[in-house]
C-alpha cells in the first residue's frame, strides 16, 4: 500500500505538515488548493479595540507593517499555531483559546471589542463587538493540482485541514471525473470531514484538531491498509 499523502493546505502549513509526514515514514505530495496573498488595509484607530481576534496565522503572515499599531494589545488567537505566530510577530499578551473561533469567544467577556483581522472568506460572527478586517485573500485553484490527480491515482491518502478546503476538494474531484469511492480522507476534524461530504472509500477525523495528530492518524491509517496492526 503507498505511504504517499497528499497534501493540499497552502504554504508555510504545506511544508510544515510535510515535515511531520516524513518524520513518521510517510512520502509527502504538496498540491496546494489555495494560494494566499496580502489585502490591502487601512489599519483603524487601536484605541477603538480592547483586543485583537486572531483566527488564522495568514493574518500575521500577510498583515504587512499595520500590525505594528496594535502590538500593545491582548490578542486572542485560536490555536496554538496562530498563538505562537502572534508571539513571534511581536505580540506579548498572547492568549491561545481551543480551535474554533465560536469556543474562543466562549471565554471572551461580551462587551469585549475586537478587531478580527482575517481572511478575505471569513464567516462573519453574530456576536456585538467584533469588527472584521480582511487582510488577507485565499486564492482557490480552479483545477485539481496535477499533482493531485497523479497521486490521487496512485492511492494516496489525503489530508484536508479546512472546511473550505474540503468544500473545494469535493467539487474539484467531481470536476475531473474521479469516483469518491477511490479517495480515501483523513480530516483535521470532524466539521472538515462533514464539510467533505459521504461516498469516500474512507472518510476519518482527527480526534483533536491539530496538524501533528492529524499526521498520526495519517500515519496510522495508512499502517491499518498495509496490514499492520494501526497501534503507535
Amino acid at each position: 500500500m503507498s505511504s504517499q499523502t497528499l497534501l493540499l493546505r497552502p504554504e508555510p502549513g504545506a511544508s510544515e505538515s510535510a515535515a511531520r509526514a516524513r518524520a513518521l515514514g510517510l512520502t509527502p505530495i504538496l498540491a496546494p488548493l489555495f494560494t494566499v496573498r496580502p489585502l490591502a488595509w487601512i489599519p483603524p484607530d487601536p484605541a477603538g479595540f480592547d483586543a485583537l481576534l486572531l483566527t488564522s496565522a495568514n493574518a500575521l503572515r500577510h498583515g504587512g507593517a499595520g500590525l505594528a499599531r496594535y502590538r500593545h494589545l491582548p490578542v486572542h488567537a485560536v490555536g496554538e499555531a496562530t498563538a505562537a505566530a502572534a508571539r513571534q510577530a511581536g505580540f506579548a499578551d498572547v492568549r491561545a483559546g481551543p480551535a474554533g473561533v465560536e469556543a474562543l469567544l466562549r471565554d471572551v467577556r461580551s462587551d469585549a471589542r475586537l478587531l478580527h483581522l482575517c481572511g478575505r472568506e471569513h464567516i462573519p460572527q453574530t456576536r456585538n463587538g467584533i469588527h472584521h478586517l480582511p487582510v488577507y485573500a485565499s486564492d482557490a485553484a480552479e483545477h485539481l493540482p496535477p499533482a493531485a490527480v497523479a497521486a490521487l491515482g496512485e492511492g494516496a491518502l489525503v489530508l484536508l485541514h479546512s472546511p473550505r478546503a474540503a468544500r473545494l476538494f469535493a467539487r474539484l474531484v467531481a470536476e475531473a471525473g474521479i469516483a469518491r469511492n477511490s479517495v480515501r480522507i483523513a480530516a483535521l476534524s470532524e466539521a472538515v470531514a462533514q464539510a467533505a461530504g459521504t461516498g469516500w472509500a474512507r472518510l476519518d477525523a482527527a480526534p483533536v484538531p491539530d496538524d501533528a495528530i492529524l499526521l498520526k492518524l495519517a500515519a496510522r491509517l495508512l499502517k491499518v491498509q498495509d496490514g499492520g496492526n494501526g497501534h503507535d
